[in-house]
């Protein structure tokens, strides 16, 4: 009997003589051939890119919030802070989408950094309807302190990589990120198209089972 070391290798080297492209996915938004990296006879989850981006953003993450532990602010806080403090948000609203988060998650964030004297929120002069949302004094002292955080924890996770290798990481990622969005804005564009689908497939076997039970559809009369 084969030790499970031999099968893998064999597993492995079964894999290796598939073909290095398939069609196309599924809402890639193009018809070019796609590579194949990763499949499901020798799937290892520990290889698996997207794992390990998870794992450094969760690792970081705890490095952050652990640098950050002497101002009172935790891992969530300091974007939307700083976000603020760069101009690239005023609302809850954007502020949610920068983040990532609904809106209901972001208002409760806000309240907890407005309860710590970070941030206040200000009506709109020019339309009472929005709210605006300001730094404190406080809060610009703390949001200029998490550049230097910020640069002190990626230094610390990308030590022993040169410049040329820092530089070629970035771009490889900046590819995956574009790559993405674009499946982001395909898959969007396609959901109401599928929503139409499904509505008119539930409808169709109503009526198929209406008809089937001797059912007809009520006619209207006009007045």
């Amino acid at each position: 009997m084969d030790s499970p070391s031999k099968i893998k290798k064999q597993s492995l080297a079964a894999a290796n003589e598939l073909p290095a492209t398939s069609p196309a996915l599924p809402g890639s938004g193009t018809d070019a051939p796609t590579t194949i990296f990763y499949r499901e006879e020798n799937y290892e989850p520990d290889e698996s890119v997207g794992y390990m981006m998870r794992r450094i953003i969760s690792l970081v993450g705890h490095g952050i919030e652990s640098e950050l532990e002497s101002t009172g602010l935790t891992n969530a806080q300091w974007m939307p802070l700083f976000k603020l403090y760069r101009g690239e948000a005023s609302t809850v609203a954007e502020l949610a989408r920068l983040c990532d988060l609904d809106a209901g998650s972001m208002t409760r964030l806000l309240d907890r950094l407005e309860a710590k004297g970070l941030c206040r929120r200000v009506r709109s002069c020019d339309d009472r309807r929005v709210v605006n949302i300001e730094l404190t004094d406080a809060g610009r002292l703390s949001a200029h302190e998490i550049p230097k955080t910020l640069c002190r924890i990626q230094n610390a996770h990308l030590q022993g990589f040169s410049v040329e290798e820092w530089s070629t990481l970035k771009g490889f990622l900046h590819r995956i990120l574009q790559t993405a969005q674009d499946l982001h804005v395909v898959r969007a564009a396609e959901k109401p198209a599928e929503r139409g689908m499904a509505a008119a497939t539930h409808a169709a076997s109503a009526n198929n089972a209406n008809a089937a039970a001797g059912i007809t559809p009520a006619k209207t009369t006009k007045n």
